[in-house]
């Protein structure tokens, strides 16, 4: 009598599967959090050559069970120029190799007579109480303990949720088996549906493993296997959709490195699978059939690790094609300067809230290099003496304070949103400096178009400058320009230790220039033939890149890690 399945058993195999799933999500944001900035150290260092390029990606992913998680962490250094898009391809070739290791643990400690949930509650035993203590490396362990308990409580419940396929069914199923290439296609298209509707590979190849114990023949399982590296693919591209252009690229040659494995697989599949059976053959566990389930299972295995291995040794000196390939079909956006987005920060692509640091530093770079344009506008105003030219470059800082505005309000509100994620200290204090930079960069963007509005007012009123206005004025501007060129340095170090020294030792100098240029200013308005107008306006422009020095002190300090606001 075959066992029916309704309502109830659907809800129990998707609560399953959910749980699963959960189990892998707090097990993986557990590993990252533990490894924080090693981990990172680890891509950035390890990838001097396409080589260990994709053993960084294998050894990453093998270690904390996510491609996923992977592929999020190689975007943000590409974002942040620590990686090039030749070299992301590499760890991402890698990644899929690690990925392979996930299917050999399911099968070893999920499947065997050891297994890992016969245990579970005893870990989460360990790991709860770690939950509760100050040290964030200590709870983050107690959230990887606990996630890799459900992990494996989720799979447990999985086996029992998927029904057993009858005879009649298997016919049916070894039925479809009979057109060709065209079969192999059709369950190619049924694996990429299914990594899609559950969102994750490991999640996938963990039903595709049960379905093979429950009967299912390894060219059938091999083939939906093959559709699930495509899968995976395309939910990282509809994740990339709202992302920048360094996210889209790396997921376009994600699916284009996939889409090529799977083509060429297509091709050779019959005579791939019969070298696994003959291997199959000579090891104790003997031939993959319906009767040998076990051997069916390792079959699988050994099929989705060897065709990702020998994928990534055919496609490795291609990495360079690739990229090409995907440049094209993701161009830069407009660089135009009054063209407005953010570059880096690409909403829905970071899974965890360590790892989109990277991207908003990148941003605040960005957002320093917009601010300095309006100082350089400002120096031009100085000697522009052509009404049109004037009014073009007072009209292009009015655009620029504007496009400041909405970097702050863009970049900050996505500080706020991964502060509120867990952690770990470091990380929090870096946000809340970042916070502070951005503020007091729009202060400035600010203090420019108020000085851009000083200039107008000179125009309308028609006042001018005397020389040594002029050269006083000249030389506060090329000072202003100092101090901003070495906060920009220090903002793009990383956040690591910077000598504030230097950043003091500049703002002392703007003091004294300012005094001296004050002191002259006064002694000059007893003469008889001074302008009235022109030096009120001459005195709020000095005073303003005064205000300016001091602003770009505070970010140094910032940066630094002292508080500002």
């Amino acid at each position: 009598m075959e066992e029916t399945f309704g309502v109830f058993e659907t809800l129990r195999l998707i609560g399953s599967l959910g749980l699963f799933i959960y189990g892998m999500k707090i097990m993986s944001d557990g590993i990252q959090k533990v490894a924080g900035n090693r981990m990172r150290e680890v891509l950035g260092s390890m990838t001097s050559n396409r080589f260990t390029g994709v053993f960084t990606g294998f050894l990453t992913t093998a270690l904390i069970q996510s491609s996923s998680a992977t592929t999020v962490m190689i975007v943000s250094f590409v974002n942040a120029g620590l990686l090039t898009l030749r070299q992301a391809i590499g760890v991402i070739m890698g990644a899929n190799i690690g990925t392979t290791i996930t299917a050999v643990l399911i099968l070893i400690f999920g499947f065997s007579k050891f297994s890992i949930s016969d245990y579970a509650l005893p870990l989460i035993a360990i790991g709860f109480p770690l939950l509760f203590l100050k040290n964030t490396q200590l709870k983050s362990a107690g959230e990887t303990l606990i996630g890799f308990s459900i992990l494996f409580m989720g799979l447990d419940f999985l086996k029992d949720s998927v029904p057993q396929i009858s005879h009649s069914q298997l016919e049916y199923l070894i039925g479809l088996t009979e057109y060709g290439i065209w079969s192999t296609i059709l369950f190619v298209l049924i694996g990429s549906v299914l990594t899609i509707v559950v969102q994750s590979s490991s999640a996938a190849m963990a039903l595709t493993i049960i379905m093979c114990e429950r009967g299912m023949p390894l060219d059938m399982a091999a083939a939906i296997v093959l559709g699930e590296n495509i899968g995976t693919t395309i939910t990282a591209n509809l994740a990339a959709i709202i992302g920048n252009v360094h996210a889209k690229r790396a997921a376009r040659a994600h699916l284009i490195f996939n889409l090529i494995g799977v083509g060429w697989m297509l091709l050779v599949f019959p005579l791939f699978l019969s070298g696994i059976n003959s291997y199959m053959e000579t090891t104790s566990i003997g031939m993959p059939s319906a009767e040998n389930s076990q051997a069916t299972k390792w079959a699988l295995t050994l099929f989705h690790m060897s065709f990702n291995i020998v994928n990534v040794t055919l496609l490795i000196g291609f990495l360079g094609t690739i990229a090409q390939v995907v440049t094209k079909m993701v161009p830069s956006k407009s660089e135009e300067d009054e063209q407005f987005s953010l570059e880096y920060i690409g909403a829905g692509i970071m899974s965890t809230p360590e790892l989109s640091l990277i991207e908003a530093q990148k941003e605040m770079v960005k957002f320093s290099q917009v601010t300095y344009r309006m100082l350089g506008f400002l120096k031009e105003l100085l000697f522009e003496k052509e009404k049109k030219e004037q009014r073009i470059k007072i009209e292009r800082i009015e655009k620029y304070e504007q496009i400041t505005d909405k970097i702050e309000v863009e970049v900050s509100d996505y500080l706020m949103t991964v502060l509120q994620g867990e952690l770990s200290g470091e990380s929090s204090k870096r946000i809340r400096s970042m916070l502070d930079i951005a503020s007091v960069m729009e202060q400035i963007a600010d203090v420019f178009f108020q000085m851009s509005l000083t200039y107008d007012r000179k125009i309308d009123s028609k006042s001018w400058f005397t020389l040594e206005q002029r050269r006083s004025l000249l030389e506060m501007y090329d000072l202003i320009d100092l101090v901003f060129e070495n906060m920009m340095i220090n903002l793009e170090n990383k956040y690591d230790d910077i000598d504030l020294e230097k950043a003091e030792t500049l703002e002392y100098q703007v003091n004294r220039l300012r005094d001296r240029i004050r002191k002259e200013h006064l002694d000059n308005m007893g003469k008889s033939d001074y302008n009235i107008d022109s030096g009120m306006i001459y005195n709020d422009l000095y005073s303003s890149l005064e205000k300016v020095g001091n602003h770009l002190l505070e970010i140094n300090e910032a940066i630094a890690g002292k508080v500002v606001s």
